[in-house]
């Protein structure tokens, strides 16, 4: 009864721990998704209206002159002092903060114009606002898209005079006076909400700007939580919320734009030191170490999980098991999490290598309880319950298999030297060479039927990876590299298609293979369904008895399962996929899991699920949690079921199918969708903005822009080794394109 009550207590905390966690990551990421944007908007809105006013008075110099003079006279400034003075901050502060360059002292002039234009001459709202946005950019300096955040790690280790102390002055000045300037801020704007003072305290207040609330039970509401500093992200972001619906509903409340900058302001950035939310930040912080990034509980003697592959399914166990108490080791030969389905786009050089791939160290940096280890895995001793890495050993409690797998050549392994598969970066690289390569080689050779052979690029199987590659290649080819050669055009390129089965596409519905095909052949790709490969070698390939010359030749028909039955000397099928129970897990193994391409599980309706990114993170997800309940003494949780979110492929740039089951979409909106779901895949925002970027600018321009060469000393062995199919002799091909170069360099000199 004690233990039962005692797990009870434990699953309270952790919900509670857990509610609280995902309270402060929303805001965490509000904070580092949107704020960098918010910031560099008001920056360049704050530069735009002093910057116009200021080329309003050099182009109009006299009339300014006039207004020093009597309109709006300083009592303490010589009056065209003061006109010189107003337009040289107007014209050139605005310039620097829109930059984010020297953002402090661009700020500072423009706070104290803020404040003389609203004391000396007509007080109005918005040169309120000015003065307090002014006032935190001079205190906190620019955001994170800033020439100053660029610069700032190197001014702070540099020679540079006076560099490094002036860098050090102003990070003392943001980590200890910001937090008194947002308390302050959020003080002043819930007085103006709540209509503090007299009509005179306009001077002071925006109080004809927070009249457009009117008498709002929420703007009252608002204004005490701000002025306790109770709940004072949320109060922001609602009153922000409905800030922006009443400007949207009647555009004449111009003025309500700065509301908007003060509430994400203070929605970003929090209450400050002397608020009732620090006091309970720190509390919960107290109470729950790890909102404070500690670790939260001992990792001595809790249950050991061991995850072998960072791949979609591993990483989503170890993510799923970051607040839970397990010390999780995450093992994989490479540092980084690989973005396989568009691997593609990286062998037809269309994105960069870094787009697709994110280092794993980094996205753990905050799960307390998690080791990242590189490392090869040699083998597993279920009954010692350790997992090899060559000659050193790791114990586990619980092992999670997410290894991922490899190519099949179905018992034809000397066919891989001549037609690479695609499931590193390293094959994708490998492949983009020998495409570009084979182009290069091309434009050298003086032999026509060779030049057919180089140009014929056939790839083996008719799957999502096959078709995306065919469409690919022949889009580089057709578009991406007009008017660049001179002996021949890429448009006439051959790309052929080989499908042993009787369609493209066999897993999609049969309306969507047959719209599969037709894109391609109007792309110019050649669809041979129904044909067997028989023989590949260096000269080209055997389809159905029909020899095909083609120097490039790439595979992408089969894949087997790592060798992960082999470690536990476990049933496996012909594919070598591990057979798994409904739980995932390995029988007669204690504590042992599969999931993603490693598994062979019945989860999808009895059949097997398919080895798809969201199946091998509903695997992921689902044994973490199965974990968690054998750790607990949990009734046993309901068995794995795959919930199918829809197959994809796509077939060059503006073409593609979808299957959802009941919705079925193809052409256009199917590639919109493509592209949607592909990039919120990706890890990272910068890998997201990489990619669309890269995807926009190839989209706009018919071309890849990554169209290198590298490895293999530029020119890969076997098309430089590949002998002439015409009777006569050939010169060294290799030798011609260095004779070729050479030629061009004297006659550009």
């Amino acid at each position: 009864m004690a233990n039962h009550q005692s797990r009870q207590s434990t699953r309270a905390v952790e919900w509670l721990s857990k509610f609280f966690s995902l309270h402060v990551n929303f805001f965490r990421t509000l904070k580092v998704a949107a704020w960098p944007l918010i910031d560099l908007a008001m920056r360049v809105w704050l530069a735009q209206i002093f910057f116009v006013s200021g080329v309003i008075k050099v182009t109009h110099w006299q009339t300014a002159l006039n207004l020093a003079a009597n309109e709006y006279p300083v009592s303490w400034m010589n009056p065209v002092t003061a006109a010189y003075t107003g337009a040289a901050i107007e014209l050139i502060a605005p310039v620097f903060l829109a930059l984010g360059l020297m953002t402090r002292y661009a700020a500072i002039p423009m706070l104290i114009l803020s404040l003389v234009i609203q004391f000396s001459y007509l007080p109005f709202d918005n040169q309120l606002f000015w003065a307090v946005l002014f006032g935190w950019y001079a205190i906190q300096g620019a955001g994170p898209i800033s020439v100053d955040n660029v610069l700032r790690r190197g001014l702070a280790d540099s020679a540079l005079p006076l560099a490094p102390r002036i860098v050090r002055a102003s990070a003392w000045v943001r980590l200890h006076l910001s937090p008194a300037y947002l308390s302050l801020v959020r003080i002043w704007m819930a007085c103006t909400l709540l209509r503090v003072g007299s009509p005179e305290s306009g001077i002071l207040l925006p109080l004809s700007t927070s009249a457009h609330y009117g008498t709002a039970t929420l703007a009252l509401a608002g204004g005490a939580f701000l002025l306790l500093g109770l709940m004072t992200r949320q109060w922001s972001l609602v009153l922000a919320l409905v800030t922006f619906v009443g400007a949207m509903m009647d555009p004449r409340l111009t003025d309500d734009v700065y509301l908007l900058m003060i509430f994400a302001l203070l929605s970003a950035h929090g209450a400050g030191w002397f608020s009732l939310d620090a006091l309970i930040d720190a509390g919960l912080k107290r109470r729950f170490p790890n909102l404070a990034g500690k670790a939260a509980f001992a990792l001595e003697g809790v249950s050991r999980v061991v995850i072998v592959g960072a791949g979609f399914g591993g990483m989503s166990c170890a993510a799923e098991l970051r607040n839970k108490r397990v010390s999780v080791t995450l093992v994989d030969r490479a540092n980084y999490h690989l973005f396989q389905p568009l691997l593609y786009q990286v062998a037809t050089a269309a994105i960069n290598p870094s787009d697709i791939a994110a280092p794993v160290r980094p996205l753990f940096r905050d799960f307390f309880n998690t080791r990242v280890l590189l490392g090869t895995v040699t083998g597993v001793d279920a009954g010692r319950k350790v997992v090899k890495l060559g000659e050193k050993e790791l114990a586990y409690d619980y092992l999670v298999l997410a290894t991922g797998a490899a190519h099949s050549y179905f018992g034809k392994d000397q066919w891989a030297e001549f037609a690479p598969g695609l499931k590193r970066i390293e094959d994708a690289t490998e492949i983009r060479r020998k495409l570009l390569t084979a182009f290069e080689l091309a434009e050298a050779t003086e032999d026509a039927v060779e030049r057919e052979a180089l140009l014929t690029f056939l790839i083996v199987g008719g799957g999502p990876t096959g078709v995306e590659l065919a469409g690919a290649i022949a889009e580089l080819a057709r578009f991406g590299m007009d008017k660049e050669f001179r002996r021949f055009d890429p448009a006439s390129a051959r790309v052929v298609l080989v499908q042993s089965a009787p369609r493209v596409l066999p897993t999609f519905n049969e309306k969507l293979s047959a719209v599969a095909q037709r894109s391609l052949e109007k792309l110019g790709v050649e669809v041979l369904i129904g044909s067997r490969v028989e023989k590949i070698d260096a000269d080209g390939v055997l389809v159905s008895g029909k020899r095909i010359a083609a120097r490039t030749v790439l595979w992408a028909a089969g894949v087997m399962a790592s060798p992960a039955a082999t470690w536990l000397q476990c049933e496996a099928d012909n594919a070598g996929r591990v057979k798994v129970g409904d739980d995932l897990a390995v029988p007669g193994l204690s504590g042992v899991f599969a999931i993603g391409d490693t598994a062979l599980s019945a989860g999808w309706k009895g059949q097997p699920v398919p080895g798809l990114a969201p199946a091998a993170k509903q695997g992921g997800r689902y044994v973490a949690r199965r974990i968690c309940a054998l750790i607990d003494q949990q009734a046993s949780t309901m068995p794995f079921k795959y919930r199918h979110l829809g197959s994809l492929a796509t077939i060059g740039r503006k073409s593609a199918v979808a299957d959802f089951g009941f919705i079925k979409l193809w052409g256009a909106p199917a590639w919109w969708l493509w592209g949607i779901v592909h990039v919120g895949f990706l890890i990272g925002l910068r890998n997201r903005v990489s990619t669309m970027i890269n995807w926009f600018w190839a989209y706009l321009t018919f071309g890849g822009g990554i169209r290198l060469i590298t490895g293999g000393g530029g020119v890969p062995k076997d098309a430089a080794a590949a002998p002439s199919l015409s009777s006569g002799p050939s010169e060294n091909t290799v030798e011609r394109i260095f004779v070729r170069a050479t030629r061009l360099n004297a006659t550009a000199e």
